[in-house]
């Protein structure tokens, strides 16, 4: 995984990993003819062989990671800051998740899977967790005046994936959850950072689909609908993006991954269908040594224009085809300004956008 070194060599100050830190769902083969009939070979260990199910099949898929010199590197060296995504556990987890029919899996207890999963995150995890919950992710981390971060789980608290359509919020509209929106929102609101940064592991409008329902209509995964009003988990971000407005709230910026190619996506309510909201941006990198896809459709729910975008020219490149991505984030003391750059596997900056703060 040499994008690990790529990024050690730049001495960064701490890595921010927006989920998917494994791939619990992929069996790793001993070679793959790839782009251009290129041979990828790996190596094979009986824990990455199959999907992971027991316990200790999860913890194999985080020891994987650590047979690579480039990742055992940059881990002595660099704070990490970890959020989770679906890949701990299995593909497009959420309550809905039904693995009848897949017969990679012996286990079909999606539940007994999330546990299990769950307890390998977090012993290999860089984290401290609250007392008053051993289970849970999100957190505030504060780094002086110039930055807060605030790290969300979008994976824990969601309802069912489905039509996300609902008209009033539910518990199928549930995204990040009563208990944490509240929290996020009390958060931002007490900062007094001049940066808040929200760590996001999935992107606002971005459309990521989960098939399809059984009545044939689009199952969704992420937080996007399709272009239209506000329903479904639509309606937790429009509460927050309006909370943040009427808050005054400034310099509030997105960092995500998930979606296998890097892109920077601006929101403003004049291109919005949801208007009351201030502009905004979020930042698209990840994941690092995975296949590439993209780029995805974008939902005009809250007016994203697509900046900048880099994809590869067909799915599921390697990393032979340098379509690999990572963000660095370079914060000025003296001009106040943030700095953020997409960057490939090679340490090539592919775009770069110097925020200035409002106030």
């Amino acid at each position: 995984m040499r994008i690990y070194e790529t990024m050690r060599k730049r001495q960064p100050h701490f890595f921010l990993h927006s989920g998917d830190t494994i791939y619990a769902d992929g069996p790793i083969p001993a070679e793959l003819t790839v782009e251009e009939g290129k041979v990828w070979r790996n190596i094979v260990t009986p824990e990455k062989s199959k999907v992971a199910e027991t316990l200790d099949e999860y913890r194999g898929a985080y020891k994987y990671n650590l047979l690579d010199d480039n990742v055992r590197r940059f881990n002595a060296e660099v704070p990490q800051i970890w959020q989770w995504d679906d890949h701990e556990v299995t593909n497009n987890w959420s309550s809905s998740k039904d693995l009848s029919g897949n017969a990679s899996y012996v286990e079909k207890n999606v539940p007994l899977l999330v546990a299990r999963g769950t307890q390998a995150f977090l012993e290999y995890a860089p984290l401290r967790l609250e007392r008053d919950d051993r289970q849970r992710i999100y957190r505030h981390i504060p780094y002086g005046p110039l930055l807060d971060v605030f790290v969300v789980d979008m994976r824990s608290y969601r309802g069912p994936n489905g039509p996300n359509r609902e008209e009033a919020p539910g518990p199928t509209t549930q995204f990040l959850g009563m208990p944490q929106l509240a929290w996020l929102r009390k958060g931002l609101a007490e900062s007094r950072a001049l940066w808040k940064v929200v760590a996001a592991d999935m992107p606002i409008g971005l459309i990521v689909g989960d098939g399809k329902n059984a009545d044939g209509s689009d199952r969704f995964e992420a937080i996007a609908n399709g272009n239209g009003p506000v329903l479904g988990r639509e309606l937790e971000i429009a509460e927050l993006l309006r909370f943040i407005k009427h808050q005054q709230i400034d310099n509030v910026v997105w960092l995500t991954a998930d979606v296998h190619y890097c892109a920077a996506h601006h929101y403003d309510p004049s291109r919005a269908r949801f208007t009351d909201f201030e502009p905004f941006w979020e930042f698209v990198a990840g994941p690092l040594n995975a296949g590439s896809f993209g780029p995805g459709v974008m939902d005009d729910t809250f007016g994203p224009e697509v900046v900048f975008h880099k994809a590869p020219p067909a799915q599921n490149y390697s990393p032979f085809g340098g379509y690999q991505f990572f963000g660095q984030v370079d914060l000025d003391p003296h001009a106040r300004t943030l700095q953020v750059s997409l960057v490939d596997l090679n340490g090539t900056a592919v775009y770069s956008n110097t925020l200035a703060p409002k106030r």
